[in-house]
């Protein structure tokens, strides 16, 4: 049966019972198959195949389950695409929620991966009992959390009454179908860790003085100041043994490959059908970057706001007097605006006090300059964006930053980190000026590869600004600026309301045309020469296909944010051929104290340092790609940083503390890195 929109089928659930196992047949009596998104369903009463039309596809089934005498799922996927992994996120849920739904709501969520062309069973452990509720319900402001640990959100699903079963896949070119089958229930007990059977008084405080999760040990675990001095010396063996790859210049470029037009800045070039940069010295780059290459990662809230205290949570927090006091605010200096939300002496920045505990009074000149070594000796040689200045401006490694333009924004256009601003405003071009101005110094200096403008902006899809537009007061410019547009259209006064689906989506191409110019204008006028790298598009694909296609005719580089398992098959709207600059990807796992995995999850240490080497044997083998930025140096706080994220992601952990795995894959790619571009 071929579905566009929804399977009703009358009465009773779980069928097909089988000693250990129960069949979840998807044609039972009360049971509802519904597509996710836009794609297309064919369902049998023990297969769904799913052919996504759109990049976001999958499906739910709801009905009425008691799964308590259940330890896990288990189901057979297979992924159709010869190319890309399947990422698919399985949710379990006690209401038909959005699957973004409030941790009022009990929901489960999983993440797992079918390789290219592969047919695999999978099982999804079922949560279990909160023995402790209260502790549960202290666990705030953290993405993931110890009681939510083996899945990326518990929040005490009951499994007794589960209402939904869905299963999503967000990064799957249309196309290219997936396919389900076999849903079991199999029978077993649900054990709680050890920590989760101590009550408060035994589980707080669960963070150690350096940070980490108390109740767990893991290889590279800190228990005291002599570790962090043991891992020191360590380190220093390590990167003796390992300076760096031969043959690179003063910048990271190719010093043994071919020449080319030397400009005295980075700039991009066509080579035998690869894209490529060109250092200021004219040598082949490549960017093989990581963002955040800052001291400060690990910052936490402790209270304050709209919080509540969290102090009980903490082993050690520094007091006024203490040596450490100075790190009880942040001194990160793109995330600083965000903790505006708490009172001073509220945060605790747990990695900085622990590079100081490691090195000392004079800890961030000693930090700074090992990073420039670090980052050589793993195989880099560019610090991405978002990073500490007076590291960038040490002048030993290539750069690349961002900035945001905040002017006066398209009222309802909102967005994740700053809304769409309005072009038509003359504050517009005032706001990306001053930014050119402020950043004149880095502007001038050879080691910048270039600017970002701008993050993960939402654009919607084809119409979206142009319909927020259209509902915005009469003193929006870009409101104006519509009427205009629509009056020289029709030869007649039209208004905003009365436009029609064809006007929105021309409007709404006028806007981003309107964005990009005006910024081109300014780059052209404020900093010739120097690389305009795009506005970083959210994950995947940008929704609209349009904000691509015409970014390109203004931006040196389209930029993406890729979190995938891999990218060989990636691809740009149509025949649009243009430099892309990944912006941001990593791999986590929950195997090293944190309880966040990451946006791409990993089973382990060694799988992760598997797929970092996959991922950017991909990219330097891929015609459009010209550098990836790994996201990010160090670990971020156990407990959570302003907005919860607290993501197992870093080369380092909050101890300053390398992963030998992701440093070892680091360099099995980057210290071959031209050699493998220019071969393949």
């Amino acid at each position: 049966m071929r579905l566009f929109g929804i399977i009703l089928v009358p009465a009773a659930l779980l069928a097909c019972g089988c000693g250990t196992r129960t069949t979840l047949p998807f044609d039972a009596p009360g049971v509802e198959v519904k597509p996710h998104a836009a794609c297309e369903l064919t369902v049998t009463p023990r297969e769904i195949t799913v052919t996504p039309t759109r990049v976001e596809s999958g499906f739910s089934l709801t009905g009425d389950w008691d799964m308590r005498p259940y330890s896990r799922l288990r189901f057979t996927v297979r992924n159709d695409n010869p190319d890309d992994y399947l990422s698919l996120y399985f949710y379990l849920k006690n209401e038909n929620t959005d699957v973004k739904a409030s941790p009022s709501h009990g929901i489960l969520e999983d993440r797992l991966k079918v390789a290219p062309g592969e047919r695999r069973t999978l099982e999804v452990k079922l949560p279990c009992d909160i023995l402790h509720p209260e502790i549960n319900r202290l666990l705030t402001l953290m993405r993931g959390t110890p009681y939510g640990e083996f899945r990326h959100r518990q929040y005490g699903l009951d499994l007794s009454a589960v209402r939904e079963i869905c299963i999503i896949s967000k990064k799957q070119y249309p196309g290219s179908s997936w396919n389900l089958e076999n849903l079991e229930l199999i029978r077993g007990d649900r054990p709680a860790p050890d920590y989760m059977q101590l009550d408060s008084a035994s589980f707080f405080p669960m963070i150690d003085r350096y940070g980490q999760f108390r109740h767990r040990d893991w290889p590279g675990k800190t228990h005291c100041d002599e570790d962090l001095e043991r891992a020191r010396i360590a380190e220093e063996k390590d990167l003796e043994a390992h300076p760096g790859p031969s043959g690179r210049n003063q910048y990271g470029g190719w010093a043994d490959g071919p020449r080319y037009e030397a400009t005295g800045h980075f700039r991009v070039q066509k080579i035998n059908g690869k894209w490529w940069m060109i250092d200021p010295e004219g040598c082949l780059f490549w960017s093989h970057g990581i963002i955040r290459v800052n001291a400060s990662s690990a910052v936490t809230p402790l209270h304050g706001g709209n919080l509540g205290s969290r102090d009980f949570m903490f082993e050690y927090l520094p007091a006024p007097g203490d040596s450490l006091y100075r790190f009880r605010f942040t001194n990160d200096e793109l995330l600083a605006p965000y903790y505006e939300l708490w009172q001073e002496d509220s945060t605790f920045d747990f990695s900085s006090a622990n590079i100081y505990r490691k090195y000392g009074p004079d800890y961030k000149d000693i930090w700074a300059a090992l990073a420039h070594r670090r980052l050589r000796s793993w195989g880099l040689n560019t610090i991405a964006n978002s990073s500490d200045s007076d590291i960038c401006r040490m002048d030993r490694t290539p750069f690349i930053d961002r900035f945001d333009i905040w002017s006066v924004p398209i009222e309802g256009a909102d967005g994740t980190w700053l809304p769409v601003m309005d072009p038509f405003d003359p504050s517009f071009r005032k706001a990306v000026e001053t930014q050119l101005i402020r950043h004149k110094r880095d502007i001038e200096d050879p080691y910048l590869l270039g600017y970002f403008v701008d993050n993960e902006i939402k654009w919607g899809d084809s119409t979206h600004v142009a319909r927020c537009v259209a509902a915005a007061p009469e003193s929006q410019a870009a409101k104006k600026a519509m009427r205009a547009f629509l009056e020289q259209r029709h030869g007649r006064a039209t208004d905003p309301s009365d436009a029609s689906e064809e006007d929105l989506l021309a409007f709404n191409r006028r806007v981003i045309e309107e964005y990009y110019k005006v910024i081109r204008e300014s780059f052209d006028r404020f900093a010739p020469g120097v690389l305009y790298m795009g506005c970083r598009f959210a994950d995947f694909v940008c929704s609209n296909p349009d904000v691509v296609t015409i970014g390109a005719k203004y931006c040196d580089v389209i930029s993406h944010n890729q979190y995938r398992y891999t990218i060989d098959s990636y691809r740009l709207p149509g025949d649009l051929d243009k430099p892309v600059m990944v912006g941001e990807w990593h791999f986590g796992a929950y195997d090293r104290g944190l309880f966040h995995p990451s946006l791409e999850t990993c089973g382990s240490q060694q799988e992760r340092a598997s797929f970092y080497v996959k991922y950017a044997l991909g990219a330097l083998k891929h015609p459009l790609i010209i550098g990836i930025h790994w996201h990010q140096m160090m670990d971020q706080a156990t407990t959570g940083r302003f907005d919860g994220e607290n993501l197992q992601v870093g080369f380092l952990d909050c101890c300053d503390t390398p992963y030998p795995e992701t440093i070892e894959a680091c360099r099995s790619v980057g210290y071959i890195l031209y050699q493998t571009r220019f071969k393949e």
